[in-house]
């Protein structure tokens, strides 16, 4: 059962990703060859308490950490290691507050030093198909625009699209009804209506969309080993039209702080 949410109830919901979106802005700085992810755990579980929240994934279904950190092939749900990141990865750091009765969810994949273009690509086309799903979220239209936005986008560049894992409804909850696969056709699905609060997340493959879990029985993979990238917004419909509730600019003005730095460099 889809539980749609006042207006009141949607602005709890901002305060809970907003400190999302603080505390992935805070470890955009310290992501970086030599961190370990399990380095970024730590600091991510001290801010977020710091700030009055409290770790959303950290004992949810067993995590038995704060943030879902997931490297290179490493699609979603990789818990972090002491493994130090090196020049040319890619880190998706998903990371979840509850705050104030509600959560919120959101996710970001950051380059690690220099990156391929081939890998920058990936990136730019997983955030792209984000945004596209997020304007198809209105009032009227239904869950199968939304990963029909997503679907089309990836596969005319090539990409793999996951199909066993999707955004979800959020509240009260981490996980509540609907869920919100990045696939679709155009006008099915649930029909998307006033209230509606919901994580958009595409999981987007440089390969193949299949995708097989470790040993650890977190970590979920691409099977052919090639790089996956995930972004994740929180959204709200009001007033008929979709209403981001995080924010990538703390993430985004240290990544243009970083490449301004290394411009003046060059120069």
């Amino acid at each position: 059962m889809i539980i749609y949410k006042t207006k009141e109830q949607i602005e709890l919901v901002r305060k809970s990703a907003l400190l999302v979106s603080k505390t992935l802005g805070m470890l955009a700085s310290e992501i970086k060859p030599g961190v370990t992810p399990k380095h970024l755990d730590q600091l991510a579980e001290a801010f977020i308490r710091d700030h009055a929240g409290k770790p959303g994934f950290l004992g949810l279904y067993g995590c038995p950490s704060t943030l879902l950190t997931s490297v290179n092939e490493q699609v979603v749900h990789g818990l972090p290691t002491d493994r130090p990141l090196e020049n040319g990865d890619i880190i998706a750091v998903d990371c979840g507050v509850f705050m104030n009765g509600f959560y919120g969810d959101h996710a970001y994949t950051f380059p690690v030093g220099d990156i391929s273009d081939e890998r920058q690509r990936l990136l730019d086309t997983t955030l792209e198909c984000l945004y596209r799903g997020i304007e198809q979220t209105c009032k009227g239209k239904r869950l199968g625009d939304i990963g029909h936005a997503i679907q089309a986008l990836a596969e005319e560049r090539g990409y793999g699209v996951v199909r066993e894992l999707v955004g979800h409804g959020l509240g009260k909850k981490m996980h509540e009804d609907p869920q919100v696969p990045n696939y679709g056709r155009q006008g099915h699905g649930k029909k998307i209506k006033e209230g509606l609060v919901i994580a958009i997340e595409p999981m987007i493959n440089m390969g193949t969309h299949k995708v097989h879990t470790l040993a650890d029985n977190w970590t979920i993979s691409t099977i052919d080993g090639q790089p996956s990238a995930h972004f994740e917004h929180n959204v709200a419909v009001v007033n008929g039209k979709p209403e981001i509730l995080s924010t990538f600019d703390y993430v985004e003005e240290v990544l243009g702080e970083r490449a301004a730095l290394k411009h003046n460099k060059v120069l």
